[in-house]
């Protein structure tokens, strides 16, 4: 019987942090440092990573239109199947491995044990760099994964109303691709979550503990 086992590490290594000196340095964050300092400016907060966001979005849409317009110019299924799944796959590998890790500071995987368990692991930043994260970022992120979900499951649903076994294949593939960077990213977030209020609970009690301290070496 397969077991679900949740293992947590922060990124540390210098090429983690290096990538973290070239985003505060970032044409973004000075645009955004400039507008603090000058007050008669609105703060406007803009995407960080736009190369990234466009990547993060291109495939989806790309993987989309061509499945839709495709009955326009294609009359075979197998050119249909393969390109559509491929670009697919390609949104699926950019999400989990890049996107995610630049525009959210979270990355997933999941593996098989020596023992034939089914293992997920988890990486994000620490929490100082999560909370220092573009909104604006995450906010594409998120919404473009879930809306991706909702419009393969409408075109499912669709090829279930047609009758269209094929398509409802292609359908299928693309929309558990999808769902598993959905079901992937959710647990690390959720993981990233515990551990930011398990280290404001340790700080607060800290500090407690110091201020109690103190009060007693004062007497």
């Amino acid at each position: 019987m397969k077991r679900n086992e949740v293992t947590k590490r922060k990124w540390g290594s210098p090429p983690d942090l290096e990538f973290l000196r070239r985003r505060s340095s970032s044409p973004a964050a000075a645009a955004a440092a400039s507008s603090a300092m000058d007050p008669s400016q609105p703060v406007v907060e803009n995407y960080a990573n736009p190369k990234t966001c466009f990547f993060h979005v291109v495939f989806k849409a790309a993987a989309l239109a061509f499945y839709i317009l495709s009955a326009l110019f294609f009359d075979n299924f197998v050119i249909i199947f393969v390109v559509t799944v491929f670009l697919a796959a390609l949104d699926f590998w950019v999400v989990k491995n890049v996107s995610g890790r630049i525009l959210v500071g979270l990355r997933w995987w999941n593996e098989i044990d020596d023992n034939g368990e089914s293992v997920w692991r988890f990486e994000c930043l620490d929490q100082e760099s999560m909370a220092r994260m573009n909104k604006k970022d995450s906010w594409l992120f998120w919404w473009t994964l879930y809306l991706t979900a909702v419009a393969w499951t409408i075109l499912g649903i669709f090829s279930l109303i047609r009758f269209q076994a094929d398509y409802l294949l292609v359908v299928g593939v693309c929309l558990t691709l999808s769902i598993a960077n959905i079901v992937g990213f959710t647990k690390c977030r959720k993981d990233a979550k515990k551990q930011i209020q398990a280290f404001a609970t340790q700080t607060i009690a800290s500090r407690f503990s110091s201020t109690i301290q103190s009060a007693f070496s004062v007497v």
